[in-house]
């Protein structure tokens, strides 16, 4: 019996998420940036360090179709050693690829230059790749493109929900033939694993909803958990789960998740990749946590109390900060509002070492408005944004959220 594949599996890399931090003048580079870099480091010293056989990247590099040149370099320079370890399968997601179909993706570079040990998965195709403890049967499944997958010009009639439907139906078609590829091509012992970036049935959401380009399509279950694949290495979505848990008639079927927090949403989850030994149908993996930067959101309440400020250094020193992103969301009334100190929360927040202070928001209670309050031509755009999800009653993390892509918006014009 041989050794099984030693495989390493991440995704959504997402480099250039500036949220939250500064330049750092000696790279030039946010120190956010620089947070997204620093996990890649982690998951090479791992597979180094474990005698990675395989490398899959499922998708996601950048957050951007048009990464600065700087933070491609940094991005090439990892996966140059990556590739130095071990072949390394580099997938196209949504987020690779150019809005003109025509154009080159992200990943293009790597195999125009064929820089060795590196595969760019642009197509639907499947490869027998040779590692030093054995072959293994890739497929790949890049991010679906209508042009691509819908390009012969006989659906132009369709309406937006039937190009979707056939959109899923031709898809669905390609997972099929490249299973069916796979058995072809494997002997009794070959283990074979399936690279996919999309969205799958049933899989939970997060942030990525709030950065997502373009108009999802959704795979389902069924086309992906086929006891012809050993495992299946998706990518797409950024919070970690097994949609085949406790399945023993399926193959893991897992997004590894992102390897870093890309924003309050997804403050609660874990991140990191996942390591797996790979084996014709005695397949087993784990997901390795890894040590993404901490987002903490503190809530005070300083309603009808004398010393609001002292009820918020309290509850500061309650909770471990230093190196977080913080932000502090305190419940005022008019009269306690007028008593807070915020430059001295400021400062508070400064000696416990904080590695950004993300912001701090005053909720004052005051009688329900129907109007926006003050003039509107006195607020600023943000501020009336925000007046206008308080009035329709937004939940406050979403509200959070969505002003947060809002703030990156204005930033940007």
């Amino acid at each position: 019996m041989s050794e099984p594949i030693r495989v390493l599996h991440f995704a959504d890399a997402h480099i250039g998420m500036e949220s939250y931090g500064k330049i750092d003048a000696g790279s030039g580079l946010s120190r956010r940036v620089q947070d997204y870099l620093r996990r890649i480091d982690e998951m090479i010293e791992h597979a180094r360090e474990r005698e990675v056989d395989l490398a899959v990247f499922a998708g996601d590099a950048f957050r951007s179709r048009n990464p600065d040149p700087t933070q491609q370099r940094a991005f090439a320079q990892r996966i140059r050693r990556l590739a130095q370890l071990a072949p390394t399968v580099l997938l196209v997601g949504n987020h690779d690829l150019p809005v003109n179909a025509a154009k080159a993706s992200t990943m293009d570079i790597y195999h125009t230059l064929d820089v060795p040990n590196i595969w760019v998965a642009l197509e639907y195709e499947l490869r027998r790749i040779s590692t030093k403890r054995g072959d293994v049967i890739v497929g790949a499944a890049p991010y679906p493109v209508r042009a691509r997958l819908l390009g012969d010009g006989s659906r132009r009639g369709l309406s937006i929900a039937e190009q979707d439907a056939e959109l899923e139906r031709v898809l669905g078609e390609k997972l099929a033939e490249l299973a069916h590829q796979a058995e072809a091509l494997a002997d009794e012992t070959t283990p074979r694993l399936l690279t996919g970036h999309f969205s799958v049935e049933g899989a939970v959401w997060g942030s990525e909803r709030l950065v997502m380009l373009g108009r999802d399509v959704t795979v389902e279950l069924a086309a992906l958990a086929d006891p012809r694949w050993d495992y299946v290495a998706l990518g797409h979505i950024h919070r970690h789960q097994n949609l085949t848990k406790d399945r023993s008639d399926a193959p893991p079927v897992v997004y590894c998740g992102s390897p870093e927090r890309i924003d309050f949403g997804e403050e609660a989850e874990v991140k990191g990749f996942c390591w797996i030994e790979l084996a014709r149908g005695r397949t087993d993996w784990q997901f390795i946590e890894s040590k993404a930067r901490a987002m903490r959101t503190l809530r005070v309440d300083c309603r009808d109390i004398d010393s609001p400020t002292r009820r918020a250094l309290d509850t500061l020193k309650q909770h471990r900060l230093e190196e977080a992103i913080v932000r502090l969301e305190l419940r005022l009334t008019p009269e306690s509002e007028a008593l807070l100190d915020e430059n001295a929360i400021v400062e508070a927040l400064k000696r416990a070492g904080v590695f950004h202070i993300a912001g701090i928001r005053k909720d004052i209670e005051r009688g329900r408005r129907t109007r926006l309050g003050r003039s509107p031509e006195g607020l600023s755009p943000l501020e009336l944004l925000e007046r206008y999800f308080e009035i329709r009653e937004v939940d406050a993390a979403r509200r959070e959220a969505l002003l947060e892509r809002a703030r990156d918006i204005v930033k940007v014009r």
